[in-house]
């Protein structure tokens, strides 16, 4: 696939914009859109320098584009994956036919070498490389400098067996340094170490643009040692033409825009960061290795793909969603009872999951949970909720929560330790931290009576709560009308939430599940969940007593809590001010605007 082939989606700007916030905050906006399009820059520009190449943004708009991308229905590639999975040894003639004919389309997964591609047209070497020639942006205002955000970064082992590509963010330090953000538990990492430990310096790689598809491979969950690449042959039906780079050994995409290609030293670290992460929190400076840029490539007429991450939702609420549907089928193999599960963007994929299972047995969906917990990127998952198959649809999110408050049961409660996100800013331990599962299956024979219970209008309820905690600012009440209603308490951070949770705690006539936090989304629900599964270690955070306590807040010494606190990835309102004076803010409301906290 073509850039230019997504043309019916994509939405012109031709009014010269900085790459500095200015161009990365319009494309923020634009992905909160009930109907987002690709946004394609034609005049960016830093200051008074111009830049003689488009920044595309948003590439993965919404769900048709990403179908586009694909080629197909994403549920037919999962069928087509659970098919392979579940082949067994045919018995006809006609079923032995169909065997083959499905194992010969496995050639197109084997990538194919050319020897001259689009990619190489233009060719910098030495002193001519400058990634200060690219569009690249900053897209926050704390960001530690400019950033390379949808760049495929290709390595392989020290022994050249095994190829990877993953999608990871670059730091500019000067005309010829990138930082590679290779988080501890990523392939890219677990690849480094076999340099470092041999002393030699490791081949680096960053293709730009290009067939959408290969951007999106390089975020697959692939199991360790499978090149992702083989997934793109699979879906396109076609061998992936990849081309050698000019200085090194490394082979990328022969339609890439644009390739960086250098080495780093593994001796070598410089700090990286901060960054605005997906998680909505900025990631805080921390030493990465350093990649030394030999040589830049481009195609005649090339294009700067750039995605944006921050408070959803985001242009990875599409990513992610085409991974949820397309390794459903693979995630079955190791819970086979799995029927579904859903990763909602404003629980920013790895802090939950609600997952649909066929219980047959009491323990069933922790038997499950756990088995999750140890699968590939499903490890980092925090919060998972388990229902049964009469439950509501899984995006369905209003009915779905009244269905698991009504057979939520704290005696049904998992909390468990593992390991988390190295993104992960709430954790005690870094890299370490709790683990909740809740199982919220419908059984009469398991179910627990939840007692009696009084319900107070949030003002009552309000003045009932001071009585006992003056520091408790604000009250609201959410799915009143199931067995365990929720009760978002906002307070002042002079104490901390576990202390006011002990003296509240004996209204358990009026109060079911109480969740504390100490800004303002007690009445934006959408980012009451960002920002609640964000903030939450349920080793630290959860507390079950006669009631059920959440400490949603923002930790800080009060709570003990002794790791830097990372601050929230928030617009620059001085560009959105120039955005709208522009005439660029459009096509979105002001109260869309509040909800999604722009304005």
């Amino acid at each position: 696939m073509k850039f230019n082939d997504l043309k019916e989606y994509i939405k012109i700007i031709d009014t010269p914009l900085d790459i500095n916030l200015e161009i990365p905050h319009l494309a923020y906006i634009e992905a909160k859109k009930k109907n987002p399009k690709i946004l394609m820059f034609t005049n960016p520009k830093e200051g008074n320098k111009k830049f003689d190449m488009p920044v595309v943004m948003n590439i993965f708009a919404n769900d048709k584009v990403v179908e586009k991308i694909f080629g197909k229905n994403l549920d037919l590639i999962a069928a087509e994956i659970e098919e392979l999975i579940k082949l067994k040894p045919p018995k006809t003639l006609s079923e032995k036919l169909k065997i083959f004919g499905k194992l010969f389309a496995l050639k197109n997964t084997i990538p194919k070498r050319v020897k001259s591609a689009e990619c190489q047209y233009y060719v910098k070497q030495g002193e001519a490389v400058n990634l200060n020639d690219l569009p690249i942006l900053k897209t926050w205002p704390l960001d530690g400098g400019k950033f390379i955000t949808m760049g495929q970064v290709y390595t392989k082992s020290l022994d050249g067996e095994t190829r990877n590509v993953g999608m990871y963010r670059l730091q500019v330090y000067d005309d010829k340094r990138l930082g590679l953000h290779w988080q501890i538990h990523k392939d890219s990492a677990h690849l480094f170490w076999e340099y470092k430990k041999a002393g030699v310096k490791m081949p680096v790689s960053v293709a730009i643009g290009g067939d959408p598809l290969y951007t999106w491979c390089a975020t697959a969950p692939m199991p360790p040692g499978i090149f992702e690449l083989m997934l793109y042959g699979f879906i396109r039906k076609e061998n992936p033409r990849l081309i050698k780079c000019i200085s090194n050994d490394l082979e990328v995409p022969a339609d890439a825009d644009i390739v960086i290609e250098g080495w780093c030293d593994p001796e070598e670290l410089e700090i990286e960061g901060m960054f605005g992460d997906h998680t909505g929190y900025y990631t805080l400076k921390k030493p990465f290795p350093v990649m030394h840029v030999e040589t830049i490539t481009t195609k005649k007429e090339p294009v700067y793909y750039a995605t944006v991450v921050g408070k959803p939702p985001l242009e990875d609420k599409y990513m992610g969603y085409a991974t949820e549907r397309i390794f459903l089928p693979l995630l079955k193999t190791s819970a086979p009872d799995l029927i579904d599960y859903a990763m909602p963007e404003n629980g920013v994929f790895h802090n939950l999951i609600l997952a649909k299972i066929a219980p047959r047995y009491p323990g069933h969906s922790m038997q499950i949970m756990h088995s999750l917990w140890g699968v590939g990127q499903m490890s980092f998952v925090k919060h998972a909720v388990f229902v049964d198959e009469n439950a509501p649809d899984l995006r369905d999110y209003e009915n779905l929560t009244r269905y698991i408050l009504n057979n939520f049961d704290k005696k049904r409660v998992l909390i468990s330790k593992g390991i988390v996100d190295e993104l992960d800013h709430s954790s005690v331990e870094e890299l370490v931290g709790g683990k909740l599962g809740v199982d919220a299956t419908k059984n009469e024979k398991w179910k627990m009576e939840n007692g009696k219970l009084k319900i107070l209008n949030d003002e009552e309820l309000l003045k009932k709560l001071k009585s006992v905690e003056p520091l408790i600012e604000n009250v609201r009440q959410y799915f009143t009308d199931t067995k365990n209603p929720i009760c978002v308490i906002k307070f002042k951070k002079q104490n901390c939430a576990k202390n006011i949770f002990d003296k509240i705690k004996e209204f358990k006539e009026n109060l079911r599940i109480v969740v504390f936090i100490d800004t303002d989304e007690a009445d934006n629900p959408y980012m009451l969940v960002w920002r609640v599964t964000n903030n939450i270690d349920a080793l630290r955070d959860v507390w079950i007593d006669e009631i059920v306590g959440i400490d949603g807040s923002n930790k800080n010494a009060i709570d003990g809590f002794t790791r830097e606190w990372p601050p929230d990835v928030d617009v620059d309102k001085n560009v959105i001010e120039k955005l709208k004076n522009l005439g660029l803010i459009e096509g979105i409301s002001e109260e869309e605007l509040k909800k999604y906290q722009i304005i």
